[in-house]
């Protein structure tokens, strides 16, 4: 990235002062300059992974993750490089890889929740994006469900179990953690696959108490995400039924973007904010630089591309069998999370703007001073130098302020599910993905699935249009 202002001091090395104020100057714009860019996928990155997702070209969209690995995701955002990678993988059946990849990014989280005091001071003072991701608590959960599902989806039951109690375990050490205060405490549809999953393997005491939890979560989620406790009715058991449980990815997950917002005393400002043919950060430095006194402070926001299916219905042998039910509400949970953070977000925000400008203003004098020794004060070269400096130190600090609008960009917006109960034996299931007028945008159908008498068979599928 470029500031306004670096032009007026771009002279020979023989023009340009010879004095530390000026040196440590250039010094800070680089490295502030550098770390002011760490921001991960960018806009357009994710719209091209999440074309080819709606498109299920899963295979291009995961060579287009790898390609592009260390341009837009860097070391400092690994986290969000193997949440993306792992759910591409597990949407394109490919649950072996999956699970790997998700592995890792579940290593590097549990490593990034004792970060040092250090990394955490660096996000003071430059912004937010200077932390290595850790992840979202609602993120962590979602983890461990797509890594549960990759074991049932190939068939190891043993190990799917073993993700339901890690997830669990770390519902309850949030909880514990919140003091039962925060927003997002617990998660309903994580606790409803856990019940399954227990109650699939015979261990009905553990499913008794998921279900319990779920349905204490899913009281809550009500009033939290507007989200209604899902029902499903069965007919009577039979010997003879199996069940089917379809899970439905649906949507594009809700994106953060970062809104900037200027103090600021003159016309100038007002000019620079409303002028459209620059980028947001590049308006900031023109400001700063110009005014010499605005303190620049940016916030995230959650904005949610539209995706037209809303529902979805699953018909057996050519009968209407079930409609799909919201199970998680990943743009509401996400939103609401934030929301609940966005004072403490900016308080921080506006601590770290004043730091940078008061040290943009030191910085301004030192090189000022430097100006005046070098070319003497009051001539030309000497006011030139002044505002130059004055443009790039004040230019600086608010070109480097720029919200965390990190998030797991291949999330579907919706968790839903269907059961049915489904005579033992080989069925065509089709799935049919509608709009919200009704009219089905898309389908889908898997031939001879084979359900077994009191089992449950689980197929899933991912929509993002």
């Amino acid at each position: 990235m470029v500031y306004s202002g670096l032009a007026m001091i771009d002279r020979t090395r023989a023009d340009l002062p010879n004095s530390a104020g000026l040196t440590a100057l250039v010094c800070a714009v680089a490295f502030l300059g550098a770390a002011g860019c760490a921001t991960g996928p960018s806009a357009s990155s994710k719209q091209v992974v999440n074309a080819y997702i709606a498109s299920h070209q899963y295979a291009q969209a995961e060579a287009y993750l790898d390609a592009n690995r260390d341009s837009q995701y860097g070391a400092s955002n690994a986290v969000l490089f193997y949440l993306d990678k792992g759910a591409v993988q597990s949407f394109a059946g490919e649950y072996k890889q999956s699970d790997a990849t998700l592995d890792l990014a579940e290593q590097r989280m549990d490593q990034l929740y004792t970060v040092s005091l250090s990394r955490a001071g660096g996000m003071l003072l430059i912004n937010d994006n200077t932390a290595e991701y850790a992840g979202e608590p609602y993120e962590r959960s979602m983890l461990n469900v797509f890594r549960a599902l990759d074991y049932v989806f190939l068939g190891d039951h043993e190990d799917a179990l073993v993700e339901s109690r890690k997830l669990e375990r770390f519902l309850q050490e949030l909880n514990d953690t919140t003091g039962g205060k925060g927003v997002y405490k617990d998660d309903a549809f994580a606790h409803y696959l856990n019940a399954l999953l227990f109650a699939d393997s015979g261990q009905m005491d553990d499913a008794r108490i998921s279900l319990r939890a779920s349905d204490a979560a899913y009281r809550d989620y009500v009033s939290l995400y507007g989200t209604p406790v899902p029902h499903f009715d069965f007919p009577k058991r039979s010997k003879k039924n199996g069940e089917l449980v379809f899970i439905h990815y649906n949507g594009i997950a809700p994106r953060k973007i970062s809104r900037t917002y200027q103090i600021a005393w003159n016309e100038a400002a007002m000019i620079a904010r409303q002028d459209d043919s620059t980028d947001q950060q590049t308006r900031n430095a023109i400001m700063g630089g110009l005014m010499g006194n605005a303190i620049t402070v940016a916030f995230p926001e959650f904005v949610q591309d539209p995706y037209r299916i809303v529902s979805s219905e699953v018909w057996i042998d050519s009968r209407p069998a079930a409609t799909t039910q919201l199970m998680e509400d990943v743009t509401a949970i996400a939103a609401r999370g934030l929301q609940n953070r966005v004072g403490m977000i900016r308080a921080r925000a506006i601590a770290r703007a004043t730091v940078k400008y008061v040290l943009a203003t030191i910085a301004a004098r030192a090189a000022a001073a430097a100006c005046d020794r070098q070319f003497g004060s009051g001539s030309w070269q000497d006011l030139l130098c002044k505002a130059g400096t004055s443009a790039v130190s004040y230019g600086l600090a608010a070109g480097t302020e720029a919200a965390d609008v990190r998030c797991w960009g291949a999330l579907p917006a919706q968790f839903r599910m269907a059961r049915v109960k489904v005579q033992a034996g080989k069925h065509d299931v089709e799935l049919l993905f509608k709009d919200s007028a009704g009219v089905v945008v898309s389908s889908q159908t898997f031939s001879g699935i084979d359900i077994a008498p009191r089992r449950r068979t689980y197929i899933a599928w991912r929509t993002a249009q």
